[in-house]
Parts: structure tokens; sequence; C-alpha cells
């Protein structure tokens, strides 16, 4: 195969250019075709892409371009998530505006998008940070507000001490803030909350019809919604040990989903922030001081299932409301107000938990459930939780678990203590956040303390951008008076300084995009219900609890508004794996871990090259090899894409990448992987020039053909080339990248070992480099685009339609079968397709080596598999 110049960033400039000039990905609505919106998360703009985000847009364009190539009318839209804490950080650290260092990174970070030639409708470009995008969310929240949807109160919330904000449940991952990973605490603040909740049996209901989405995110979002059924039960306050206690606090309420060991009641507890905890650490220091410590812990179930139990005696007593006996309460530190009801009943001998805590504090533990065997069971070791039979339950002795549920719960609704109840684990989203580089709350607070929504007519609240931050996490929106007194009909008014959280503007992007520019209002209803729902969204996984639950929340609200028609904003979801990097460390001369590039070690490895070990580059210090971690910035072990794409061209990358590791999978990282794929489309590119130029040298024009005329050799090319493309279309359509790819790379192998000489050998080649190119097309589109002009085709090949695998070319001339002796293969012959028995057994006792094995021997019989298998008996 000759060598002709292959220069990467040349064809990836012409083709770039070629698309930006023609506007080529320019998408309008068409009801006449079949419309496919492709979909990927979109980035927050810190600068810098990341391999995380190339892969992401990679795997997004790669389904963008095979839709478009199928036919269909594809939607592929993309924007910045640009507000947000990160930003407002960066502005303090480096003493600007967030602002303009958020609008300075989009403009970086776009160019480095476009270098990767991904096929985007940049006429769609949506930029969360500007009015024209954030006006039309004001908007919906006061209508939100209006129907009650929409609420303020104050609230215990999840607070993070160093970005200065609420945090919602879902964004504490092991009780530290999501972001910045410190410790969270709890506080009592006034907040503005969406009702989820509302909408929580919806959610979960609609995750059954998600076929598409993979089954372990639909069960961690059902698990996070957590439907539960039982009984919400009334305590009172009997004994307030010297307290004042308004009627409001004498009461507690507890849920249970095991009303069958109520009668097991010793005890009560609280969450430090319930308000009944609030009123009698407003009066009893050392009620307050254990309140305090309480509300600086973690906050994950599986943090609240290993700590420590703690709790405090306040020497109030509750009545049972049953038996009349006096219970305890306590405040303990694994009761939080964010869950339930914010109080617990305590019933050691059947809950691990309440045991615990009973048997630090000397509590006493009554056994209300026996086996169904009637066995005994030692508490001194520990809790009975299965169900059985009640006993030491008064007038419930003897019925069973399930009998004592509905009995118990009759009872306490028969005297006003007690009702059956569906509870779930999700809460109303907490939306509001005391940051300043966010969407203004749309809400207005008059001088008789009411607050309203902010008039139509003057919306939107233009969050004032030219600010510089000091070096503190402070709100200047707080300060900043001429932005805060306002009007409202005439009358004097203060403005909410709380900004949304940032995740109520990624909530609803997806259905912008399909009418960016429509100012009649929030959505364009015709456009949103051509172009929905989303047909494939890519992005990370740990947004599992968090954007995909907002997601679909707020897309219900929007549904239920009138804007949209289906009850789900995204079809199939495809979750990402990791990409991961070798990474080292060494300890310093003071014993502190020091991460370091791998560029700066010298690897030891053994003789089969498996890493032992490293040094510093200077000799200094041993290098510990800590594997293959998520790429970071923290860990050193990050890959500019932009080092990766002046090295290799965007093409090589973009294959690699698809070629790595199947879509779902961690993908690690390897620039020998990068210099592989390089290779390979260098090879593409001879190939396709030797078969093009090589035709053009003897005066070939005519590239037609008869099947039926060419060699056994030319026919097993074109039968290796419709293989390869009912493979790939089949393994794309599967989302299994890597295997389409890894086909065409074996075509490749098989091309270049075909000769060049006749006409019929320049045709065959001819068609196969034409669906090489087509194929390839998703994946590799600068080069591919560069190859079609090669081969004088005058269409736009991002229209064209893919190839289908042609049925002819793949039935074969000859058949293979397998000839054994006794059982044992002594033979594989080469017959022609349509050799009947007679002509299979002939050549079979003519092959040498079933002669070797028969000779002189009684054959018993000839059991024959038509088109498989000849086996040959003989004694």
């Amino acid at each position: 195969m000759s060598e002709y110049m292959y220069k990467p960033h040349e064809v990836e400039a012409a083709a770039q250019k070629y698309w930006e000039e023609n506007n080529t990905f320019h998408v309008e609505m068409d009801p006449s075709k079949e419309k496919y919106y492709s979909l990927v998360m979109w980035p927050y703009p810190s600068g810098e892409l990341h391999m995380g985000h190339v892969r992401n847009y990679t795997i997004g364009d790669v389904v963008a371009r095979y839709q478009r190539m199928l036919g269909k009318n594809v939607l592929n839209p993309f924007g910045w998530d640009a507000f947000g804490m990160p930003a407002e950080n960066a502005a303090i650290a480096h003493r600007t505006a967030p602002a303009k260092w958020t609008y300075e990174n989009i403009a970086k970070m776009k160019q480095t998008v476009k270098s990767l030639g991904y096929s985007y409708d940049w006429d769609r470009e949506i930029t969360s940070c500007k009015p024209d995008y954030y006006k039309w969310e004001q908007k919906f929240f006061t209508e939100l507000f209006k129907k009650g949807i929409a609420y303020r109160k104050k609230s215990a919330v999840n607070w993070c001490n160093v970005d200065k904000t609420v945090l919602a449940n879902e964004q504490v991952v092991d009780g530290r803030c999501w972001r910045c990973d410190t410790p969270v605490v709890q506080k009592e603040l006034d907040q503005w909350f969406l009702r989820t909740s509302d909408y929580a049996q919806e959610l979960l209901d609609s995750l059954d019809t998600m076929e598409q989405w993979p089954e372990r995110v639909r069960q961690m979002q059902r698990h996070w919604i957590g439907r539960s059924e039982g009984l919400e039960i009334t305590f009172n306050v009997t004994e307030k040990n010297g307290y004042q206690l308004d009627e409001q606090v004498s009461k507690i309420t507890v849920f249970t989903t095991r009303p069958d060991t109520f009668m097991g009641v010793t005890f009560a507890a609280i969450a430090a922030t319930h308000p009944l905890a609030t009123a009698l650490a407003a009066q009893n220091q050392e009620v307050n001081a254990f309140v305090e410590q309480c509300k600086v812990m973690k906050t994950s179930e599986a943090d609240l299932s290993t700590i420590e139990k703690l709790a405090f005696d306040t020497g109030v007593k509750l009545t049972h409301p049953l038996t009349g006996e006096l219970v305890p309460l306590y405040i303990a530190n694994y009761v939080l107000m964010n869950y339930g009801t914010g109080a617990v009943m305590g019933v050691p001998a059947h809950d691990e938990r309440d045991w615990e805590v009973a048997t630090k504090y000397s509590i006493p533990i009554l056994p209300v459930i026996k086996a169904q065997d009637g066995s005994t069971w030692d508490y001194s070791a520990g809790v009975y939780g299965e169900k059985g039979i009640l006993c030491n339950s008064g007038e419930f002795d003897g019925l069973t678990s399930e009998q004592a549920h509905a009995a118990i719960g009759k009872k306490l609704e028969s005297l006003g203590l007690g009702e059956f109840k569906v509870n779930f684990r999700l809460r109303d989203w907490g939306v509001s956040r005391q940051r300043y580089w966010g969407c203004p709350i749309p809400m207005v607070r008059l001088a008789d303390g009411s607050v309203v929504p902010v008039e139509e007519q003057d919306l939107p609240i233009v969050l004032p951008e030219d600010v510089t931050l000091g070096e503190e996490v402070t709100n200047p929106l707080v300060d900043n008076q001429a932005w805060k007194e306002t009007t409202y009909q005439g009358q004097p008014a203060t403005r909410e300084t709380d900004t949304f959280d940032t995740f109520v503007e990624s909530s609803w992007y997806y259905a912008r995009y399909t009418s960016p520019h429509f100012e009649g209002g929030m959505l364009n209803k015709e456009e949103a219900n051509y172009w929905l729902p989303v047909d494939n969204y890519v992005g990370g996984i740990e947004h599992a609890c968090l954007h995909l639950i907002y997601i679909r929340y707020f897309h219900k609200l929007l549904r239920d508004a009138g804007f949209v028609t289906c009850d789900e904003p995204v079809t199939k979801y495809v979750p990402l794996g990791m990409v991961l990097n070798h990474a080292w460390y060494y300890h310093d001369d003071n014993g502190v871990r020091v991460w370091i590039p791998q560029s700066e070690v010298d690897v030891i490895r053994d003789e089969k090259g498996a890493i032992l070990a490293g040094k510093t580059k200077d000799g200094k210090y041993d290098v510990v090899y800590a594997g293959l971690p998520k790429m970071s910035k923290s860990k050193l072990n990050g890959v500019s894409p932009t080092e990766m794409l002046e090295n290799y061209g965007a093409d090589a990358v973009r294959l690699y990448i698809m070629f790595g590791a199947p879509t779902e999978a961690a993908f690690e990282w390897s620039e020998a992987g990068v210099e592989g794929a390089s290779r390979f489309l260098r090879r593409v590119w001879n190939l396709s020039h030797d078969v093009v130029l090589g035709a053009k040298e003897k005066g070939i024009t005519d590239f037609s053909f008869n099947h039926a005329y060419l060699s056994k050799e030319q026919k097993e090319i074109r039968r290796l080339v419709h293989l390869t493309i009912a493979k790939v279309r089949d393994d794309v359509d599967r989302q299994a990248y890597n295997t389409a790819i890894a086909a065409v790379m074996e075509l490749m192998n098989s091309l270049t070992k075909h000769p060049l000489a006749e006409r019929l050998d320049f045709a065959v080649m001819y068609e196969a480099v034409f669906n090489l190119v087509k194929l390839l097309h998703p994946f590799t589109p600068h080069i591919t685009h560069a190859l079609w002009q090669l081969l004088e085709q005058d269409t736009v090949l991002d229209f064209e339609l893919l190839p289908e695998a042609d049925k002819d070319a793949l039935v074969t001339d000859t058949k293979l079968i397998v000839v054994q002796v006794n059982g044992k293969l002594r033979a594989r012959l080469e017959v022609a397709s349509d050799a009947q028995e007679e002509q299979v057994r002939e050549a079979a006792f003519a092959d040498e080596n079933v002669v070797k094995f028969t000779e002189g021997l009684q054959v018993v019989k000839v059991i024959y598999v038509p088109n498989k298998l000849l086996n040959i008996v003989v004694k």
C-alpha cells in the first residue's frame, strides 16, 4: 500500500469550515420526517474540557450522526450550565466577577468543543445565566406559587459552612457537601420549596414504563423515592418537667411501618431540629449543647446506620396512646427532620437501632413479638426483627403481625391518635440558595411582611453582573440596596435575595432547546411536542438521584401546565462509566502524601511489563502506584483533551474513545490507544487513495460489476464488506460501539491484503471504500468528509443513508463441511454451495487424510448432517 500524506489538522479544519459555512447541522421541525432528539448533559463552564466530557459528547454525537444517516430529522443541541457556586468561588479566588469569568470560560470551552467536530446545531445554544433563558423560569415559578406548588417555610436544612448555602438532601453525599466535601450541619432557615412529594407516587409508578433506562438507575430512584405504607401515631406530652410548652409543641407524631410492635414502645426520640427540641433547648443549656452537637453530623442513611448512637433524656414524658404508660422523650443524633416526621418510637426488642440506644442508656426492653413456633429469643444479645405472633400486648395477644397491623391501627384511629398513611422518603425540593451567582427568585416582601410574586411585566428580575467579590463568601445582593429595594403595585417592596438552586435551570433546558428563541412563552408547544421526549440522553450515573429525578419532576410540572403532552422527558438514558488513568504519589520529608503526574515518574516494571513501583525523576523519592482511579485534578492524573487534539487530531481521539470500552464500563485511558487509532486512520486514508488514484492512473472510470463474474477472491471481499455492514449496524443499534469499530478494523486487515490489478479489483475495492467511509462517518467525520470528496461524491455525506448489507453478497459459492472418522475431526472440505450428499461423500473419501484413517477398514455407516458434517464410522 502506498503512503499518502494524511494531515489530520488540515483535514479537520477543512471539514469544520465546511459545516460552519453551510450551517450543515441546523435543524427545523418537519412533521413529514421521523424526528430523533439526541442530548448530552450540558457542562459547567470551568474553562477546560476533561476526558469525561469528551467521552460523553463523542458518544452523543455518534448517536446523532448515525440517526441522521438513517434519514431522521435529528436535533443535537448544546449549551452551558453557567450559574453556580464553582464560578462564584473561582471569582472570589481571582478577585473578578463571576459573569466575566463564566463568559470567558464558555468562549474557551466552545472552541475546544468545536474542534472535536460535534454536529451541534449552534443556533440553539443556551446559556443558563442569560436573562433570555432564566426569565421564563422566573415566570413559571410565579405560576407555581399561585398554584400552591411553590411555597416558603422555615425548615431544618443542610448547611455547608464553606459554600455558605443550603443543600438539598440529594446534594449531601456521605454527610458532606457534594461539591466541596465539607461536613454538612443542620440549620433552621426560611426556604423556598417545590412540592416534589405531590408527584412521588407518579415518579415511582412511571419507572415501570421506562424500559430503556438501565434497571440499576431505576432501582436507585425507587429507593430514593422510598414508598412505605404504615401508621402515623400521635403521642401527647404529659409531664413537661418544668418546661413552658405551648400547644403546638406539646405532642409529637411518628410514622411506623411496624404497628404490630407498638405495644413494645419504651421510649421516643426526636431530631435535634424538631420544633419541640428547639423549644426545650431555648430553656435548658444542657439540652441546647446537645442539640448543637447533633447539628454537626453526617446525614446519609449509610452513616446513620454506623455512627455511634447518642441520645439525651429531656425529662419530658409522653403518654402511650393505648397503655397510658409514661414514655420518656429523648433527643437523638440518628433522627433527622428531613426524613419522616422527625420523630420515632423506640421499640428496642424489635429494632436494632432502638436496641443499641436502649442498652446504652438502660432503657427497658419489652418483647411483644414471638416466633410462630413459640421459640424464645435472647434480647440481651440483639433484636428479633421478624414478624410473628403478638405477646405482652394486652388485647392484641395471639394476633399475627398482619392482623395486629390492622387491629392496632383501627384502635388508634378510633381514638383520633392514629391514621393509616403512605409515606415517601422523597421530600419537597428546597430550591433556595444563599449565594449570588444564580437566578434571582422572583418574589418580593411587602411592608406588612407578606410575600408575593413579581408581576409579569416586571420580569425578568435581572441579576446584576457588574460585581467584584471579596475574599469572604457573601451574597452581594443582600447589601445592594439599589437592586433590593423595589415597588409592587406602587407599594415599597424588598426583593428576595436568595437565588435558585442551579438544578432548577438544568431541569428544563432539554425542553427549551426545542424552541430556544421563542418569545411567546416558556416553550413553543408545537415544537416541544414534535421533538419531545428526548430519544437518547447521555451522562454520568452520579446524577441518578439528583438531576435525573429533578428533570422528571419538572417535566411533569410542564405537562400539567399544558406545555408538553408526554409523561416523561427522556425515552432512553445512557449512563457512562468513568474515565480512569494511572496515578502516583510519594511521601515528602514530612510524611505528607504528594500526588505527582506520571510524566515525572520513572516507572519500575516486572519482566511482563506489570507496574511494580517507581521513583521521582530526580531519584529523591520512592513513588507509590495508586492504581487506576478516576481522572481528577487532585490526583494529577488527568489528560488534556487539547493536548491530545494537537498531537493526534480529533478523529483519532474520537475513534479511541468509542473503541476503548463499552459505553457503561469504566474507560482506562492509554495514549498508546490514541496512537493506534491514529495509525488505523492513516491506513484508511492510504487505502482510499490507493483505490481512487490507482484507478485514475489506469484510466479506470467504470466501477460497476456483475457479481456473477467476480473471482472467488473478489466475491470474498464483497462478502466481508457486507457482513461488516450488517454487524456494524446491529452493534450500533445496540450501542455496542467498540465491537462495531473492531469489525471495521478487521475488515481493513482483509482489504489491505487484496491486490489491485484488474478493473474488477478496483470496482470491488471502490465499493468497499465507499461503504467503509459511510460506516466510519459517525465516528470519524472529518477524515470521511475528505474521503467522500476523494470519491468524487457531490452529496453531503452527513445526509447520506447508511449502507444496507447486500444479501446476494452474503451468499457464498462454497460451503464448509467438517469430516469426522469415528467422531474425530479428520478433514475440512470446501464444496460447492449446492453440493448434494453423494458429492460430499465422494469428496470426503478422496481426501488424503480421510483415506489415511479409513483405508483397509470396514465402513459401517456414514452419517450426513446437511451443510455441516459428515461422520464416517469404521471398524
